[in-house]
């Protein structure tokens, strides 16, 4: 089974996506420890907030085929130092834009992203079923 694996800061909506990417109702909770739910590894903001836990990032990562990098549109500062994603060789790393209806305007966030390593990124906002779509169809989601 291919495992994706979300890295963001706290709140960045790392776990609401997981419920949303899981069609589960979604409930807000602090992620306080790694959560594995169906093909998502769920990292708790900490992992990259203290450059400490980045060993465990890398553990973690082996289990992973896909690395997504997450973003808040509505974040005024970033974690994600530039080529921040050579740290997990030979994984497909993508970024997605969370908050997107908080904050439409998310180039600053995107070129974050793309500098951190994503080779492409999505946004997605709370409620926006397209963004959702797409990107269950580019981690092969929708596939049994």
């Amino acid at each position: 089974m291919n495992k994706i694996m979300l890295i963001g800061r706290t709140g960045s909506g790392k776990t609401t996506l997981t419920q949303k990417l899981n069609d589960e109702i979604v409930s807000y909770k602090k992620t306080q420890a790694v959560s594995y739910k169906s093909k998502i590894i769920d990292t708790p903001g900490e992992y990259v907030e203290n450059k400490m836990f980045y060993k465990s990032l890398l553990v973690l990562s082996a289990d992973a085929k896909t690395i997504i990098l997450i973003q808040a549109a509505n974040d005024e500062d970033t974690l994600f130092p530039p080529r921040f994603s050579t740290m997990f060789p030979r994984k497909d790393i993508i970024g997605i834009v969370t908050k997107a209806d908080i904050n439409p305007n998310t180039a600053r966030s995107e070129r974050i992203l793309f500098e951190a390593g994503a080779k492409e990124v999505f946004k997605i906002g709370f409620d926006d079923r397209e963004g959702l779509e797409a990107i269950k169809k580019r981690l092969g989601l929708n596939e049994s």
